[in-house]
């Protein structure tokens, strides 16, 4: 590695100090002839050129070699995550296979190798950061949680090379940053790195407030800190003479945090209330935790005037996520505002270590699941143990092991249950698309619609304008969405199959001079073994069924009918149905549409639940034609259980100006008056007439029968309401007879 092709010679000092910086803080960690591979390896890297410099002019090998020593000496990354990160880009250009390394290393460096490759590419596609898929997509591709760690380092090392990196490129970095990787550092306990990242985004983002506040707090820097002393100084002394066991860290916000404030409390710098923050952590048993700590705040406050509406009690009542600790703003020497915080250590490490996620408490979004996963991490990073990184290739972030990411060509992330096929992608899309879909471009290679797609596929669906969807499909798809699409597609292009063989019947039907009879087509229908007519239609439609041969058969039936005795006739499920034998009968104005898209065909409407226009109907084929019935008629269930083959769809159209009987039960109080407002009410009411009334009596109760002649439902309900507000009306209920 004597010569470093393309470096300055600056960039070689440079180089050189910080390679053996790095190795030293190795060098407890490498295994036996780890250092002489490395050597090697780096060699063979520099001599093919594989770092180059990027487009702001940046050392690829500095570079990573800066994020090497972040990883190592600021996170404690170890072994295999610092060779890992040193080969994964001789290894994506081909310069060293992975077979070599893991010969050389083993299998977890080449594991951890190929989820910085993904995680390469995820970035390399441009995609939104602020995307709450790309946080989900990120984490599975980061299989291992020292990924995310390495790529928080790498973050890191970009933003302190800011100076060197374009507008575009420092801004997009800086809200990257901010959004994602000062969240993620802050849920991994790495608190510095985390500052630092906002500090920095701060500063790229709006630099005229950075240089603002950083030029306020270097003005008082040095009387702050002889400030944050001269108010520590009693508090201790006190708190030894009390007998109390304590440590106190007294530090200044962060630029970022102080910013927030600013715009939170829309107050000058000078005003902000707790620019200093004093932490006192008290080491106590459990059952002394609130007094003494109580005892503490006795004793701050008698030495500095407290601020009573900055009271935070969350010692007697902890907040709900489990965050304990007692605040109090207090006003200091030269009328200045501190913040102290009195809490155990037991709270201190709770609040710390994310049981109280510290994160969360300040406002940030949790997420199920990876809140857990991270607290387990950060114990793990403050582990005592030896080598604590050692235990976290025991952690693989499985938290959305059940779902995918995957991108639409313009670079749009969607996401997917595991398993999912291109023909689920194509109808997450859009529903036209997933049912013109005849296969798709996977990561540029041509695949079926059957594919199962994976983690950061690239996906392009190929359609094609006589493709429709198949039955077949329903064991293709897993998502909801695509399964609900097929089937409504298929019933809408087998109902269109059926309506279509239906108009074909009926003409090669009228074309050999036979008119048709609907009930009989419908006994014939049931003869053959269909349980719906749509059924026989389609298999009409599809040709499984021979036209001439139905028409033949249907002809022997109707004849056969017509010389067998009346007392044979097949029996009707009007005979369940108390049924008077005078019915209206309608066929005008076409104000009903008949299984579908018939009309102008002959009905009457049931006496057993008196339809109007507006209620919810269907129809019912019996010997004595189409007889039209309420959903909810009480008949309806039996008709539906018995007869559900001479069922037909019916709905209303056009406008109802026919008049239809309804029968109204009223109940009230036994008075002459309620009678006389109630008739007067009907009478009053546009489009409805009183036909009859019956009134019967019971102890002071009244039950009254108006039979009123009503245009349509909403006639009714309007006519329904007005009736209840009569003073002494206490029920008003339509019958169905």
């Amino acid at each position: 590695m004597e010569t470093l092709p393309f470096f300055t010679e600056e960039e070689k000092k440079e180089f050189f100090s910080k390679y053996r910086v790095l190795l030293h803080h190795l060098y407890a960690c490498l295994e036996k002839d780890d250092l002489p591979k490395i050597k090697n390896l780096m060699k063979q890297v520099v001599a093919q050129e594989c770092y180059g410099r990027d487009k702001n002019g940046i050392n690829g090998l500095l570079r990573n070699i800066d994020t090497a020593l972040i990883a190592t000496v600021e996170i404690g990354l170890k072994r295999t995550s610092v060779i890992a990160l040193l080969l994964y880009r001789p290894v994506y250009k081909k310069i060293i296979s992975e077979d070599k390394v893991r010969e050389l290393f083993g299998d977890d460096v080449v594991l951890m190798i190929q989820c910085l490759l993904k995680t390469s590419d995820l970035y390399a596609r441009n995609t939104a950061v602020n995307s709450e898929n790309f946080h989900h997509l990120l984490f599975s591709f980061a299989e291992d949680v020292r990924v995310i760690l390495i790529m928080i380092a790498d973050r890191l090392c970009l933003m302190r090379m800011g100076k060197k990196l374009s507008e575009d490129d420092r801004i997009r970095l800086a809200t990257e940053a901010a959004y994602l990787y000062a969240p993620l550092a802050h849920r991994l306990g790495l608190y510095k790195i985390k500052s630092e990242l906002e500090d920095l985004s701060l500063k790229y983002l709006d630099r005229k407030q950075f240089d603002f506040i950083k030029q306020k707090l270097n003005e008082t820097k040095r009387s702050r800190d002889a400030y944050i002393a001269r108010f520590i100084a009693p508090i201790k002394e006190k708190l030894e003479q009390a007998g109390l066991h304590f440590e106190i860290k007294g530090r200044t916000k962060s630029i970022h945090s102080i910013n927030n404030k600013l715009k939170k409390q829309q107050v000058d710098f000078e005003n902000i209330y707790d620019l200093f923050a004093i932490r006192i952590v008290l080491d106590t048993p459990l059952e002394k935790e609130r007094s003494e700590c109580w005892q503490v705040y006795s004793i701050v406050t008698d030495m500095y005037q407290p601020n009573p509406k900055r009271l935070k009690d969350w010692i007697s009542i902890p907040k709900s996520n489990g965050y304990e600790s007692l605040h109090i703003t207090v006003m200091g020497p030269e009328n200045k505002w501190v913040e102290v915080q009195i809490r155990t250590k037991r709270m201190d490490e709770i609040a710390e270590r994310g049981l109280a996620a510290h994160w969360r408490y300040k406002g940030i979004k949790a997420e199920k699941g990876l809140d857990e996963f991270m607290n387990t991490v950060r114990a793990a990073l403050e582990s005592q143990e030896t080598n604590p990184m050692d235990l976290m290739k025991n952690f693989r972030m499985d938290l959305y092991k059940d779902e995918i990411y995957v991108f639409t060509p313009t670079g749009e992330l969607i996401k997917l249950p595991k398993g999912a096929t291109v023909l689920d992608f194509a109808f997450a899309i859009h529903s036209k698309l997933g049912s013109k879909c005849v296969s798709a471009k996977v990561n540029g290679k041509n695949v079926p619609i059957k594919y199962e797609l994976n983690n950061g596929d690239s996906v392009s669906v190929i359609t094609a304008p006589s493709q429709s969807p198949k039955r077949d499909w329903l064991n293709i798809v897993v998502t909801s969405k695509a399964k609900a699409r097929i089937k409504q597609a298929l019933r809408e292009e087998a109902a269109k199959t059926a309506n279509i063989a239906r108009e074909m019947l009926m003409r090669r039907i009228k074309n050999r001079k036979v008119e048709m009879d609907e009930p009989a087509l419908m006994r014939y229908i049931k003869k053959k073994g269909y349980k719906t007519v749509t059924d026989f239609f389609l298999d009409l439609g599809e040709e499984r069924l021979d036209a001439n041969n139905v028409i033949d058969e249907y002809l022997d039936l109707l004849k056969k009918e017509t010389e067998q005795p009346e007392h044979v006739t097949l029996r009707s499920a009007e005979e369940f149905v108390a049924t008077p034998p005078a019915e209206e009968i309608t066929t005008s104005k076409d104000i009903l549409v008949i299984d579908k898209n018939l009309t102008g065909i002959e009905y009457k409407l049931a006496k057993c639940c008196n339809p109007i226009y507006g209620d919810e109907v269907f129809g019912f084929i019996s010997t004595q034609g189409i007889k039209i019935h309420r959903m909810d008629c009480p008949n309806a269930q039996e008709m539906f259980s018995r007869f559900g083959y001479r069922i037909i769809r019916a709905k209303w159209s056009g406008k109802g100006d026919n008049g239809y009987i309804v029968t109204l039960r009223v109940v009230g109080r036994d008075d002459i008056a309620i009678v006389t407002n109630i008739t007067s009410v009907i009478g009053k009411e546009a489009g409805v007439s009183l036909r009859s009334l019956n009134i019967n009596s019971v102890d002071g109760l009244f039950q009254g029968t108006f039979t009123v002649m009503v245009k349509d439902t909403s006639t009714l309900n309007q006519l329904t309401k007005k009736i209840n507000t009569v003073k002494g009306v206490k029920n008003v209920v339509r019958l169905n007879t």
